[in-house]
């Protein structure tokens, strides 16, 4: 069964920085994409940022230059180092696997999910001003 927990999240400043985490469990990691999506309260989801399992990274127009994503295969977990961070960063942020890098592009791009297959439960970042 596969499991994606995120961790990590919390309350901050504007201006500040967190990294939140996301230990796969369950998962065959040959070949993935992992992304991180936010969703604010009365808010449609939108996308963060994605890795492929070759290192290649993508990222939503929002966040470029402030957050950044990596991965640790070893360790099954991807992160999302946030700096630089502002009031309207506020969301539940959620991890997400796909089988493919395609379906992560997809989903950074134009916003479809639909290939994402696994989502975690979410991890809630409050930024203050």
């Amino acid at each position: 069964q596969v499991q994606l927990v995120e961790s990590g999240g919390g309350s901050v400043q504007a201006g500040g920085s967190l990294r939140l985490s996301c230990a796969a469990s369950g998962y065959s990691y040959s070949s993935h994409c992992m992304g991180w999506f936010r969703q604010a309260p009365g808010m449609e989801r939108e996308p963060v940022a994605a890795i492929d399992s070759d290192g290649s990274t993508n990222y939503a127009d929002s966040v470029k230059g402030r957050f950044t994503i990596s991965e640790d295969n070893a360790k099954n977990t991807v992160y999302l180092q946030m700096n630089s961070l502002k009031p309207e960063d506020t969301a539940m942020y959620y991890c997400a696997a796909a089988r493919s890098w395609v379906d992560c592009l997809v989903a950074i791009a134009h916003e479809d999910y639909s290939g994402m297959d696994y989502w975690g439960k979410g991890t809630l970042v409050t930024v203050s001003s």
